[in-house]
């Protein structure tokens, strides 16, 4: 019985959500940030503008109440962790090694800068720039990514801003 109640209770919690426009939005958010990073990763392929897919539904934030404060949270992770895992990356100490430090790093970067639960973006935006399987090693590599997400930060800047004036463009009108 417990099983089947909660089940209902999960079936009219996503019944509401179906109606509730910032769902929506979110969603076409995400579907926008999609296309803008994934038009970069084929207009650019010989760069590694997949990365910035990843970075822009990372940095995006479902609830358009602290969404600005969210994102914004959230590139300023996405951003640290690149940068800590290129750093890390330039280092000459064993992969391994070098992968530790860079998480440590991280969550101890995040965490002085009071990023909370987006210190897990930050280690993210870190493995995509750090881990370059099937790939030549290099510091350009590394680089280019940073950059990808970077590119993902800034979409999903741009989408959570004009979304937000949007929104409240709309509660005005109500």
């Amino acid at each position: 019985m417990n099983l089947l109640s909660n089940f209902q209770e999960k079936n009219r919690n996503f019944n509401a959500l179906l109606h509730n426009l910032p769902f929506y939005l979110y969603i076409i958010k995400c579907l926008l940030g999609t296309i803008i990073c994934h038009t970069l990763y084929k207009l650019f392929p010989d760069h590694q503008f997949q990365w910035s897919i990843v970075s822009v539904l990372l940095v995006l934030a479902p609830d358009p109440t602290d969404s600005m404060k969210l994102s914004f949270a959230r590139m300023k992770a996405n951003i640290t962790g690149a940068s800590i895992g290129l750093a890390y990356f330039l280092c000459p100490f064993p992969p391994l090694l070098s992968l530790c430090l860079a998480v440590l790093t991280t969550i101890l970067v995040c965490w002085y800068f009071v990023l909370g639960n987006a210190s897990r973006s930050a280690l993210a935006a870190l493995i995509i720039v750090f881990i370059q399987e099937n790939e030549d090693g290099t510091w350009s590599i590394a680089l280019e990514r940073m950059g990808s997400v970077i590119a993902g930060c800034l979409a999903a800047l741009v989408l959570t801003m004009v979304f937000h004036y949007v929104g409240k463009m709309l509660a005005r009108k109500k």
